[in-house]
C-alpha cells in the first residue's frame, strides 16, 4: 500500500543501445544476512532411477564416453575427475555448502553460500532436474503425475498463499466492523484525539461500515487517509464520506471496487471538492505542491503528517527525492524550485509522461538546481532518447540511471538504467496450482535438444533444475556457472540420465548470494539485453519507441508497378516423336506423371527435365552434373518466400504491412520491436495471443501458441523462430478452425506468369475451437495438419464450400476471388524485391496456406516448396471455379507438369 511502501528491486543494472540493448551488473553480488526462522537447507531430490554402472568404471572410460560433452559444458579439466565421482557416488553435496532463503516477500528464493569460502574452480556440484518434458506434455504431465504441480509451485513461488487463511476466512462479516473500531481507536488512542494520519486498510470495510464510522467527527484534521484494500463500491457514499476533509492532502482509495468500476466519476467528483488534495491513489493531483513533495522526499509520515500552519522551509533539508509513477504533466511548481530544494542530490522522475513541458525547458530546470548529481529519467522520455546527450547538457551529473557518467560517455550508450525489477509470477487465489506453473516455468526452464551421428530430435527437451539449482538468480558478472551434463553410464545414448552440474567462476565469501548468467555466451549481437525482458520489467518507452519507428517504416512501403523485362515462356514440347525426358525423385511424379509427352528417366544427366524434393544448389550442380541447360523445379533464391523468416521481410519490404498479413517478427533480429507491439496491445487492452513459428520447419514441428512475453522470449532458445500475432478469431466451419492448402504453379518470375489451380483442400482441426488457456497446449485443437499427427478426416472440397456457404451465408467465389488477388501479391513482392529469382529454365509449384478470419478476410499462413500433394492425387474434385468439371485426382500431375512446359491452362486460372 501507499502509505507503507516497501518495493524490492533488482540489483543489476543494465544498458540499452538505440538498436539493441545491453545490461551489465555494476557491482558484485553483496553478503546476504541470515535469518533462521526464513531460510531452508537444500534437500535435493532424485526423479530419475538410480544409475547402473556397467560398463564406464574408470576415470579414463569416463573421459573418452563424455569428452564431447565435458568440452561443450565448460566445466575446467581440473574438475573433470571430481565431477567423475559424484556422478559414479550418485553425491548430492549441495546442501552443505550451500542455502536456500526467501527473497521479494517470498516471491522469489537465492542461493546463500555457507561455507566460510569457496575459491574459483575449486568444487564441481551435482544438480538434479525435477522436471523433464516436451512442451507439449507439460499441462498433461502436471495435471496426471502426483506431487509434480505442488512440487513446482513451491519451487517457483506461486503457492505462497495455498498454506494461509485467506483475508474473508480470517475475517467474518460479524467481526469485521468490530476489528476497523478497534483499529480507530488505537489510532485515536496514539493521536491523543488528534489523528492527521489514518490508515484503515484491507479491514473489509463496506460502504455501509465507512458512514458508521463517522470519520469525519472523530479525526477532523487528517491531512493523510488511506483506504486501501477495502470493498467500497458506492461512488456517492465514498465522495459524501471522504470530502468531509477539507484540509485533506493524500488520500488513498487503490484496490477498491470503486476504483475500478467508476474510476474517472469518482476522481472528478473527489478533486472538485477537495481542492487541497495533492495526492489522490498514489498519483499527484495538479495542485500538488510542497507536501506531496515532502511526502515523496520523506519529509511528511504518519510521524509527522504537517499542519495547516507549517512552516514554508520543510523542504530544505531534502537530498533525495523519489517522483517516480506519479503521474506528473508538468514539473514546473512553486514548490519544485532550487531555492526550495537546495540541497537536493538525488532525484528520480521515472514513468511520468511531463509532456506539459519542452525537452529544453526542463534540463535549464534541473540545471539551476545546484547540488544534483544523481538522476534517474526514462530514456527514451521527457528529456530525450539519448544518455549520453542527456548528461552533455546537465555536466553536473555524476550518475544517470545508476550508472557513471564516466562509464555512460565511454560505451556511449544511447539507453541506460539500473535496478531492474524482477518479473514475478502474477496469479489469482482461485486460480489453479497447474495455471500458474504454467505461467511461471518460463522464468526457470532450460533447454537442450538430443542428437546422435544419424539425426538431431526435432523438438528440444525442457527441463527445470531442483530447489537449489532453482534458486541461482541472474547476473551479468556471475560467480557461477551452470551447464547441463548427460551422464552416460553405459556409453550409449539410451542409458544417459541428464544433469545440470554448478561450479564457482570466481572466488566467493560466506554469506554472498550464488548467482549465475541466464543468457551465458549470448551478447548484444544476439539481442541480449532485449530478451532479459523475459526476466526483468526492463523500460517499455525503449520498445514502444522501437516498435513505433518500425510501424513508420512499414507505413512508407507501396509496392510500385513491375517494370520487367519481357521474356515470354516457351513450350518445351517441340516434336510430336520424342518425349521430354523427367528425373524424379518423388513417386506420386513417377507413379502418375503419365501424358506421352514426358517420360520417366533414371539418368539424371539425361534428363530435359529435373523434378526433385532436393534442393538443387552449385554444389549440388557440380556434383551431379546438372547443366543450365536442364530444367529444374525451383527457382534461385527462392528462400526469399518459403523461408518463414524471409518470406515476412520480403512481405514486408514490398507492401509494408498488408491486411492478409499477421503483424509477424523475427525473433533473431526484431525482437525489441516485437516486445513493443506486446506493451502496446497489453496497454491498450488488446489480445496478445502469439504464434512462434521456426523458419523453416514443415509440419508445425516447434510451434508454439502463446499469450506470455517470457515463453515468447524463452522458445528462442529452441531454434530460430518468426514470431505472428495469432488468429485468435479465424472463421470455422462446424466449430472447427481450418486452413485451406493452393497450389500455385510459377512458369517465369519476369515476367511473371503465375497460375492457380482449380485443385485445393480444406485441412480441418479435429476439436472444436477454444481460447481456454488449457486448449493451447492441444494439437488438435489450434492446428490443422493432421498427416503427421491425429487423426485426418478428409473433407471433399466442394462438399466442404457447400456446407461452408451454407453455415456462414458466403459466397465462395468471393472469397476465392481475394485469395487469388493475395496470391498474386505475394509474388509481386518477390519479383520486385528479389529479381535475382527469375531463370528462364526454372519452373516450379508451391503450396500456398491460407486461413480466413471471422470476417472470412484470407492471412497467408506460408509458402512451401515442393508441397506434399498426397490429397490432391488420391482425391477426385469437383472444380470450385471454371466450368466446375470433375478434376481427377490421378491426373494432377498432367495437368501440372501441362502448365508449366507445354503452356496449358487445363485446369489452373491465371493469376
Amino acid at each position: 500500500m501507499e502509505p507503507n511502501k516497501a518495493q524490492p528491486k533488482s540489483n543489476f543494472s543494465w544498458k540499452l543501445e538505440s538498436s539493441s540493448s545491453s545490461f551489465l551488473t555494476q557491482q558484485p553480488p553483496k553478503p546476504v544476512r541470515h535469518s533462521s526462522d526464513q531460510t531452508q537447507q537444500v534437500k535435493p531430490r532424485r526423479t530419475q532411477s538410480p544409475i547402473a554402472m556397467t560398463r564406464i568404471e574408470t576415470y579414463e572410460d569416463f573421459v573418452k564416453v563424455h569428452g564431447l560433452l565435458l568440452a561443450a559444458s565448460g566445466l575446467p579439466q581440473s574438475l573433470h575427475r571430481q565431477l567423475f565421482q559424484k556422478l559414479l557416488s550418485e553425491s548430492f553435496d549441495g546442501g552443505s555448502h550451500f542455502q536456500i532463503e526467501p527473497t521479494e516477500d517470498g516471491r522469489q528464493r537465492r542461493l546463500v553460500l555457507t561455507s566460510d569460502s569457496m575459491p574459483e574452480h575449486s568444487d564441481v556440484f551435482l544438480i538434479d532436474h525435477a522436471w523433464t518434458f516436451r512442451l507439449s506434455d507439460a499441462y498433461k504431465q502436471l495435471m496426471e503425475v502426483p506431487g509434480l504441480a505442488e512440487r513446482m509451485a513451491a519451487i517457483m513461488c506461486v503457492d505462497a498463499d495455498l498454506n494461509s487463511d485467506s483475508e474473508e476466512d480470517r475475517l467474518s462479516e460479524g467481526n469485521a466492523k468490530r476489528c476497523v473500531l478497534e483499529v480507530l481507536e488505537n489510532e485515536i488512542t496514539e493521536a491523543n484525539g488528534n489523528v492527521r494520519w489514518l490508515e484503515l486498510e484491507d479491514l473489509d470495510i463496506d460502504d455501509e461500515t465507512l458512514s458508521s464510522l463517522d470519520l469525519s467527527t472523530k479525526c477532523p484534521g487528517l491531512f493523510a487517509l488511506s483506504l486501501c484494500g477495502n470493498k467500497l463500491q458506492n461512488v456517492e457514499v465514498v465522495v459524501q464520506e471522504v470530502t468531509k476533509f477539507k484540509n485533506l492532502r493524500a488520500l488513498w482509495l487503490n484496490n477498491n471496487p470503486v476504483v475500478q468500476n467508476c474510476g474517472d466519476e469518482l476522481a472528478d467528483k473527489v478533486l472538485r471538492e477537495l481542492p487541497n488534495l495533492e495526492i489522490y491513489n498514489s498519483k499527484f493531483t495538479s495542485n500538488y505542491g510542497e507536501w506531496a513533495l515532502g511526502f515523496c522526499g520523506g519529509v511528511y509520515d504518519k510521524e509527522n503528517p504537517g499542519s495547516v500552519d507549517q512552516p514554508d522551509n520543510k523542504l530544505k533539508q531534502v537530498t533525495d527525492l523519489d517522483l517516480s509513477n506519479r503521474c506528473i504533466h508538468n514539473l514546473f511548481n512553486k514548490a519544485f524550485t532550487p531555492l526550495q530544494l537546495p540541497c537536493l542530490s538525488y532525484l528520480n522522475i521515472r514513468g511520468n509522461p511531463l509532456e506539459e513541458t519542452a525537452v529544453g525547458d526542463l534540463l535549464q530546470l534541473l540545471r539551476n538546481f545546484p547540488s544534483l548529481q544523481s538522476l534517474e529519467v526514462d530514456i527514451p522520455g521527457p528529456l530525450g532518447e539519448s544518455a549520453v546527450q542527456i548528461l552533455e547538457s546537465l555536466p553536473n551529473l555524476s550518475v544517470l540511471n545508476g550508472v557513471n557518467a564516466s562509464k555512460i560517455f565511454e560505451t556511449e550508450k544511447d539507453v541506460v538504467d539500473s535496478g531492474l525489477q524482477p518479473r514475478l509470477p502474477e496469479w489469482t487465489a482461485d486460480e489453479p496450482l497447474t495455471d500458474r506453473v504454467i505461467n511461471a516455468m518460463w522464468l526457470y526452464l532450460m533447454t537442450y535438444r538430443l542428437a546422435d551421428e544419424e539425426k538431431i530430435d526435432e523438438t528440444s527437451v525442457l527441463y527445470v533444475m531442483d530447489e537449489l539449482g532453482s534458486a541461482l538468480r541472474h547476473s551479468d558478472e556471475p560467480n557461477f556457472r551452470v551447464a547441463p551434463f548427460l551422464f552416460m553410464p553405459e556409453g550409449t545414448l539410451a542409458s544417459a540420465v541428464s544433469f545440470s552440474i554448478l561450479w564457482p567462476i570466481q572466488n566467493v565469501q560466506k554469506g554472498y548470494e550464488c548467482t549465475r548468467d541466464y543468457l551465458f555466451g549470448i551478447g548484444e549481437d544476439k539481442q541480449r539485453s532485449a530478451r532479459l525482458t523475459a526476466w526483468f520489467n526492463t523500460p517499455e518507452n525503449y520498445f514502444v519507441r522501437e516498435y513505433e519507428k518500425h510501424q513508420r517504416s512499414l507505413k512508407s512501403k507501396n509496392l510500385t508497378s513491375l517494370t520487367l523485362d519481357s521474356c515470354p515462356t516457351r513450350s518445351l514440347h517441340r516434336s510430336e516423336t520424342s518425349a521430354l525426358r523427367v528425373y524424379t525423385d518423388i513417386p506420386q511424379v513417377e507413379e502418375l506423371l503419365t501424358r506421352p509427352e514426358f517420360v520417366i528417366t533414371t539418368d539424371l544427366r539425361d534428363a530435359e527435365i529435373i523434378w526433385t524434393c532436393t534442393q538443387v544448389d552449385e554444389d549440388m550442380k557440380k556434383a551431379t552434373g546438372i547443366t543450365d541447360n536442364q530444367y529444374i523445379n525451383q527457382f534461385p533464391f527462392e528462400a526469399c518466400i518459403v523461408m518463414k523468416h524471409h518470406l515476412a521481410e520480403t512481405i514486408q519490404k514490398a507492401h509494408g504491412s498488408p491486411e492478409w498479413l499477421q503483424p509477424t517478427y523475427n525473433l533473431e533480429t526484431h525482437l525489441s520491436q516485437l516486445i513493443g507491439d506486446y506493451c502496446v496491445r497489453k496497454r491498450d487492452g488488446l489480445n496478445n495471443l502469439w504464434i512462434l513459428k521456426p523458419w523453416n520447419m514443415a509440419r508445425t514441428i516447434d510451434t508454439t501458441v502463446t499469450g506470455n512475453i517470457s515463453a515468447i522470449i524463452r522458445l528462442m532458445e529452441t531454434g530460430p523462430k518468426i514470431c505472428q500475432k495469432y488468429i485468435e478469431h479465424p472463421a470455422l466451419f462446424q466449430g472447427r478452425k481450418f486452413d485451406i492448402r493452393y497450389i500455385v504453379l510459377v512458369r517465369s518470375m519476369n515476367p511473371l506468369e503465375i497460375f492457380i489451380s482449380d485443385t485445393f483442400w480444406v485441412r480441418l482441426a479435429n476439436n472444436q475451437y477454444s481460447l481456454d488457456q488449457h486448449s493451447l497446449f492441444e494439437y488438435e485443437t489450434h492446428f490443422t495438419v493432421m498427416n503427421y499427427r491425429g487423426t485426418l478426416n478428409h473433407k471433399n472440397t466442394s462438399e466442404f464450400v457447400r456446407e461452408f456457404e451454407l453455415e456462414h451465408r458466403v459466397n465462395w467465389l468471393d472469397i476465392h476471388s481475394r485469395v487469388k488477388k493475395m496470391i498474386r501479391s505475394v509474388f509481386e513482392a518477390a519479383a520486385q524485391v528479389h529479381p535475382e529469382m527469375h531463370s528462364t529454365t526454372s519452373r516450379a509449384m508451391y503450396g500456398v496456406d491460407v486461413m480466413l478470419d471471422s470476417s472470412f478476410q484470407p492471412k497467408l499462413l506460408e509458402v512451401t516448396y515442393c508441397p506434399d500433394c498426397g490429397r490432391a492425387c488420391k482425391y477426385d474434385m469437383e472444380a470450385i471455379v471454371g466450368d466446375k468439371e470433375v478434376v481427377r485426382g490421378r491426373d494432377f500431375y498432367n495437368y501440372v507438369f501441362g502448365c508449366l512446359f507445354l503452356n496449358e491452362t487445363t485446369h489452373v486460372s491465371p493469376l
